[in-house]
Parts: C-alpha cells; structure tokens; sequence
C-alpha cells in the first residue's frame, strides 16, 4: 500500500488524475473502474484538461462504475448515469458503446449484476479502479458489515451514508435507500486501485482502513490486502495517520 499525502484537494486531483491517464497511455484499451461523488470531481475535471491538450485519447478505454442508485432513473439529474456525463464522458472521446453502468431500474436486479461481473470478466478484469471513501468506511456503496465475498449486488444504505448524500437533493425524503454496487471481491480483483479522500470528516475513516484490524465494520481495511493500491490523500485527511 503506498501513501500520498498532499497538500490540498487540487493536487490530490491533479496526482490522481495523473496516475488514470498514465495507465491509459500504457494500455490504450484500459478498462477503468470509476467513482462519483464530491471526491473525484476534481480528478476528472483534470483529466478533461488532459483530453484537451492531446495528452490522452480515450477512443479505446471501456468503463465500469461502481454504483448507481436503485430506484431512480438515469435522465433524473442525482443519477450516477447523469453525473458521469456531466463531469467525464460528454468532455472526451469515449464511445458510448464503451461504457457501463449499473442499471438502477432493472427489473431482475440479480440477473442484471450477474450481465455485469460476466460483463467485467469477458473484458480481462479492471486495470484500474478508483474510489472514495465514506465517513463510516465503506467502499463504493458497500456499507459497514459488508460480505467481503460479495459481487456486484443490490444493497441497503445506511442512514449516515443517506444523510450525507441527501445535500444533493431537494429533501432527504427523496434519497434512495438502495442502491446497485459492485461487491468488494469485485474490487479486490481489479488489478490496481487508487482511493481518494480529502478533509478532516475522512480522517478516521482513512485511519482504521491503513491502520486498523481487516474488519468487515471498516469495508476499506480490506484493500490492506490488496497488493497494488495507491492512496492520496490531503494532510487534513491524513491529520490521524
């Protein structure tokens, strides 16, 4: 596990950044595993920048979010769906036929996160996953006390993690209680992952997942098993290590 600790949100952004493009221009067809949320927006607004000085070419990558929203349709504008076209895909030269999101509106949820790990598998895996973390540790939407087997799945949010998200909606009311996420046994068997974190509300959460005992209560802890994660973090972030 390598540690990064920068100064600010900016350069976190700027480094994680770096690091998505580099392993595109190592591996033109990169199939890259992608995060939402406040934390990666600064991530991708400097890979746009890179688009746009010709530094990347994005014609060849394949894409896998982590999470989507159960219950909410890709055209409301709190989707993920939404989300990604707004700070990533509608900035570069991805093909749409490249991407893939979990379908919050599945009728067979099951059948429909099995499409999606074949789907990961039939392409050789992910090369490189980012993620954030949440204030209670969990890893894409994989809450505390998560099955460490368990692949992409249909999950119940806790009230933190609704509460926090319910600053993008016009109540907390209208946050979704569920939502469709990638397991942690998918994440574990991308071959790189970078996670992110800034401020002093990710501190303790960041801690115990360097530090702490490999705990289900922590879903992160178990990226210390994982032999190639890079984690960049802000100092505020880094303010318990």
């Amino acid at each position: 596990m390598r540690i990064i600790v920068v100064d600010n949100y900016e350069e976190m952004s700027k480094k994680a950044a770096l690091m998505v493009a580099s392993q595109v221009m190592l591996k033109p067809d990169s199939v890259l595993g992608l995060a939402t949320g406040d934390t990666p927006q600064g991530m991708y607004k400097e890979i746009v920048k890179l688009y746009g000085k010709g530094e990347v070419d994005f014609k060849e990558v394949r894409t896998f979010n982590l999470d989507e929203y159960y219950g909410l349709d890709r055209e409301n504008a709190q989707s993920y769906y939404n989300y990604m076209n707004i700070n990533l895909f509608d900035n570069i030269n991805i093909s749409k036929n490249n991407i893939n999101m979990p379908d919050g509106m599945a009728k067979d949820v099951d059948e429909s996160c099995q499409f999606y790990e074949d789907k990961i598998k039939t392409l050789g895996g992910i090369d490189m996953q980012v993620l954030g973390i949440g204030g209670n540790g969990h890893i894409g939407f994989n809450e505390p006390n998560v099955n460490f087997e368990a692949q992409t799945h249909l999950v119940n949010l806790d009230e933190e993690t609704i509460e926090a998200n319910s600053r993008f909606f016009k109540s907390i009311d209208d946050v979704p209680v569920k939502a469709i996420s990638m397991g942690i046994k998918t994440i574990m068997n991308s071959k790189k992952i970078i996670l992110l974190a800034n401020g002093l509300n990710k501190a303790e959460a960041i801690e115990k997942a360097i530090n702490g005992k490999i705990n289900p209560s922590i879903p992160a802890s178990i990226l210390q098993l994982h032999n190639d994660v890079t984690i960049i973090i802000d100092k505020e972030a880094a303010s318990k290590l």
